[in-house]
């Protein structure tokens, strides 16, 4: 029954029916929009398509298919427009989006006038990207509304269904000595060029989120531009010693901020920023910090330089850099600072990413020197017993080399002497018997001379060590001798 009546409202009023079908679609700017557009089968290709833009509630024409043609398709500017008869839809392309193309669209089709197919309000919003202490501008063009209705106003969006009115024009704009987004904002509205322009100063990262120049009209706020804003901070980070030095700087524009006084403070609970020094010598503050921190600034290269000295794990924490206008700080830098503790004997390296602060020369304490010599002590004992332990090994090793030595060299004398046995009498003189070592076949002699008086039938000995005889002797004429001892007369013996 529900289905009956709602098929019944569609046929009866096709202005209900255009609302059904009415989409949003959000794009930023420098991006492209596409669509399709379905049809009916009471509707013909051979019809015209077009691509309208709602303006005074009536279509005006961005392009058009031609009438009766075989082409399907048109382009015009930034837009192109192609009708598919086999599927029944307009496809319509817009490229290179810029913020005065948001607006309300439609698909239409030609028959004794324009009717719609499918409607689009499109929101094409204006990326904007900024650092702090940055300004931004902003020109609103609400050329398709009658200018002259309603208040312009700069609001900021906070949900889907509350904008929060910054500044509108039907209050004059003044400056207030406040830190409040609404005394940085300035709107102009130029009644001859029929642009409003907003200008924001003094830019926080606290400031970001996203904006509307709207017409206020009747209590109701009609959208004209969109505007996302993301504001960024500049931030710093320093690695430091415990009695060591930290110096920051911190650039700024000098122009414009070359005569408002600057501050040097540290973040606390709540994002508050307790002042420590500033460059306004009638500010005295009383903080732990006295007489550790300076500052400096150098107006004409729009510079400000901060020193800390003396510096104390206690000092680790996030700081500011700032404009100090009418006790009101606005951030230039926020600077993270890591204090570390010095362990004796320790350094602390360095980081790449990081400035390292050089720390003061100061003497070590003296339980520092007792600790320092006893370990050397230690050292240097331990390196004197492993070289006397050297010294006695290689002494032991050298006396056990020797003796080996001595007693090869008395058995090989053992194994050389010729003797006869069961007779202690000794040769007189001998030689040691010694294959030849060159290629002579010569015929070598040996004498032997005895003391004692032997008889011819003892045997003779000799002890030949077996390296000196040739394992594997050359077939050659071998000559044998036949030596016998004749037993001498007392006549001879002289």
């Amino acid at each position: 029954m529900e289905l009956r009546a709602l098929l019944l409202l569609l046929l009866c009023f096709p202005g209900f029916q255009a609302q059904i079908l009415r989409t949003e679609e959000t794009r930023s700017e420098g991006s492209s929009l596409y669509i399709q557009c379905p049809y009916t089968a009471q509707t013909t290709h051979q019809q015209q398509k077009a691509w309208c833009r709602l303006r005074n509630r009536q279509c005006e024409p961005l392009v058009v298919t031609k009438e009766y043609s075989h082409t399907n398709w048109a382009t015009k500017g930034r837009v192109a427009l192609k009708d598919n008869p086999t599927e029944r839809t307009v496809s319509v392309t817009m490229t290179e989006l810029q913020a005065e193309d948001s607006g309300t669209y439609f698909c239409a089709y030609y028959s004794y006038g324009y009717h719609q197919l499918r409607m689009i309000s499109l929101f094409v919003f204006k990326e904007l990207h900024k650092w702090e202490l940055d300004s931004v501008s902003v020109q609103c063009l609400p050329s398709t509304l009658n200018y002259s209705l309603g208040t312009k106003v700069w609001c900021r969006r906070e949900d889907e269904t509350l904008c929060s009115v910054i500044v509108r024009t039907d209050y004059s704009s003044t400056q207030h000595n406040s830190k409040a987004l609404e005394d940085r904002t300035l709107i102009q509205d130029d009644t001859q060029k029929r642009t409003v322009t907003i200008t924001m100063q003094k830019l926080q990262a606290e400031d970001s989120g996203m904006y509307w120049c709207a017409l206020y009209r009747r209590s109701y706020l009609t959208w004209l531009t969109e505007v996302r804003l993301s504001v960024f901070k500049r931030t710093k980070q320093y690695t430091a010693k415990e009695s060591g030095d930290v110096s920051v700087q911190c650039p700024y524009s000098a122009p414009e901020y070359r005569a408002v006084s600057k501050a040097w403070c540290k973040e606390g609970a709540r994002k508050s920023c307790t002042v420590l020094v500033t460059t306004n010598s009638l500010e005295y503050q009383r903080t732990p910090q006295q007489g550790r921190v300076r500052i400096q600034d150098d107006t004409e290269q729009g510079i400000v330089t901060v020193t800390m000295e003396r510096l104390q794990a206690q000092d680790t924490g996030v700081y500011w850099c700032a404009l100090y206008e009418h006790a009101h700080l606005f951030r230039m830098l926020e600077v993270t600072l890591n204090v570390s503790e010095v362990l004796a004997g320790t350094t602390l390296p360095g980081a790449a990413s990081t400035s390292q602060a050089t720390p003061a020369a100061n003497s070590p304490a003296p339980s520092s020197n007792g600790n320092t010599f006893i370990l050397l002590s230690g050292i240097l004992s331990i390196l004197f017993l492993l070289a006397l332990i050297s010294l006695v090994t290689l002494y032991v090793r050298r006396c056990k080399q020797l003796n080996a030595t001595a007693h090869s060299k008395g058995n090989r004398d053992g194994e050389d002497t010729c003797e006869k046995p069961g007779n202690t009498a000794q040769p007189e003189s001998y030689e040691r018997l010694r294959s030849p070592r060159d290629n002579s076949k010569d015929l070598k002699y040996v004498t032997l001379n005895f003391k004692s008086q032997l008889s011819p039938e003892d045997p003779l000995y000799c002890n030949v060590e077996l390296s000196e005889v040739h394992r594997k002797p050359k077939d050659e004429n071998v000559e044998y001798a036949t030596i016998a001892v004749k037993q001498l007369t007392t006549n001879d013996k002289g």
